[in-house]
């Protein structure tokens, strides 16, 4: 379609002399329709109204599917493609895609290594300038986010949530194997390892203590045999002495019996 109507500062061409004028503004800065509650101006009666909505909270564009709405109906669009799986936005170097352009052009510093965020403390550079703010309160000891309960106080947000459970008891975290709960992901790990540890073998000294003692006949009164020590040497009784030849026939008496019950 023509577009007779040309910038004369870039050249872009339009079909109609009004769209023309509202380009020119791109140029010469003007911006006439200003916020009446913040002063910012925009080029568009538009983009006023939209913005306008910041300060009243109205959200006119709501999901069919779950209900959120939204301010704007761009933020609507690309909400939609959560529903969807729309990702129209693909990455050239690994295939990888996304619902977002912006989410694309973070992902691509993986490939390239551009850490634009730096930090002006100690050089250390970051993917995004969130993530960068996060790092500076190690050097500032901001801890912005504070318990409700106790008033400790921690310098991401993530941590707080974290803390809060030891308030609420709430255990997200369920071992598959006994059901136990627990309040971290961590906890959880090192418990697991009760289950997956593997047993201790027995001593080698109970193995062989288990091999030298034989199990005894049954009785009460009988025990099991052990492994024989070596005899002391005892004079040998001389005929002389009939105490000590009694003494012995006595003895030998004394173990034939055992044997026999032991029979």
């Amino acid at each position: 379609m023509e577009k007779p109507w040309k910038c004369g500062d870039c050249g872009k061409g339009f079909r109609y002399p009004s769209m023309l004028e509202i380009h020119r503004r791109v140029h010469t800065g003007e911006r006439p329709f200003t916020c009446s509650v913040c002063g910012k101006g925009f080029t568009q009666l538009p983009h006023l109204l939209t913005h306008q909505r910041l300060h009243t909270g109205e959200r006119p564009f709501a999901c069919s599917e779950c209900g959120k709405d939204f301010s704007e109906s761009s933020s609507l669009l690309m909400h939609w493609r959560v529903h969807t799986r729309e990702r129209p936005f693909t990455c050239s170097v690994c295939g990888k895609g996304f619902s977002h352009s912006s989410t694309l052009l973070k992902h691509r510093q993986v490939h390239t290594g551009e850490r634009p965020f730096t930090c002006t403390v100690c050089g250390k550079g970051f993917t995004r300038s969130s993530h960068l703010l996060t790092h500076q309160r190690v050097h500032t000891g901001e801890r912005p986010f504070s318990c409700s309960v106790c008033g400790k106080s921690f310098s991401h947000s993530s941590s707080l949530h974290n803390h809060q459970r030891v308030h609420t008891g709430e255990r997200p975290f369920t071992c598959s194997i006994c059901g136990k709960g627990f309040p971290y992901s961590s906890t959880l790990l090192r418990h697991q390892q009760v289950h997956t540890a593997e047993r201790p073998s027995p001593a080698p000294s109970a193995a062989r203590a288990s091999l030298t003692h034989p199990p005894c006949c049954g009785t009460s009164w009988c025990t099991p045999a052990r492994t024989p020590s070596p005899a002391p040497s005892v004079a040998r009784a001389s005929p002389t002495h009939p105490a000590s030849r009694s003494t012995s026939g006595s003895t030998r008496g004394n173990i034939l019996l055992i044997d026999q019950k032991c029979a």
